[in-house]
């Protein structure tokens, strides 16, 4: 065959491409598991900080043995349904209409009191943001949260994932009287109600967005969390 000439060169392209994309594919397959635990570690680190247990992803499975007693999923009913709990695809499920999501509930115990851990999902100013959210026993008052965030601003809506935004939501109180209130998130320091911590500081908008998730998702769960 003609090395100089047209098909040689065509044939010559196609056999490497195969080959590139094979050797890719192998390299992608034999790192999958891997990749796959990361994301398993640090779904159990992020539940974990809900109940303010820090982990590492040496020791993120053991501590989450040993905290998490119970898990399982509910419907809109907050009726319990079959499946894990822990392989809820949040992201997926917030594309789903509200009466037909599957529900994740996280049951703790700390320090031999029972804490709810309820993962939540919504929008903030560039992209999604998500997180955990623990309530004490009674189902009322907030214990934790955890949150993050794909591309918000560092400095301004990425500080929902700092200690200092996320420490306000303890003993907050989710409910008045029967009434679901959920948490309101309020600028210019003006939080002082039982169900209210302060905005941050030029993240309007993303602090607008945690306040709606939370308010979404407790309605989801509303039904569950009035169970007594």
């Amino acid at each position: 065959m003609n090395k100089q000439g047209n098909t040689y060169t065509f044939l010559y392209s196609v056999v490497l491409v195969v080959i590139v994309a094979a050797l890719l594919s192998i390299v992608s397959l034999s790192l999958q598991p891997r990749q796959n635990e990361n994301r398993q570690n640090e779904k159990r680190q992020n539940i974990l900080s809900a109940i303010h247990v820090s982990s590492t992803a040496d020791n993120s499975a053991e501590l989450f043995r040993r905290y998490i007693k119970e898990q399982f999923i509910i419907n809109a009913k907050g009726e319990k349904v079959e499946g894990n709990a822990f392989d809820v695809d949040i992201a997926k499920q917030f594309k789903q209409n509200a009466e037909k999501r599957e529900l994740p509930v996280f049951v703790a115990e700390v320090d031999g009191a029972v804490k709810y851990i309820l993962p939540v999902y919504g929008a903030g100013l560039w992209g999604p943001i998500w997180g955990y959210l623990s309530l004490n026993g009674d189902k009322q008052t907030v214990y934790g949260t955890f949150f993050d965030h794909q591309g918000e601003t560092p400095g301004l809506g990425a500080e929902i994932t700092s200690p200092n935004f996320n420490n306000q939501f303890k003993n907050k109180e989710i409910f008045s009287g029967d009434l679901l209130t959920s948490i309101r998130i309020l600028k210019g320091g003006n939080a002082t109600g039982k169900n209210e911590v302060d905005a941050i500081s030029g993240g309007t908008i993303t602090s607008q967005g945690v306040e709606a998730m939370l308010k979404n998702y407790l309605s989801y769960y509303e039904p569950f969390l009035k169970q007594r």
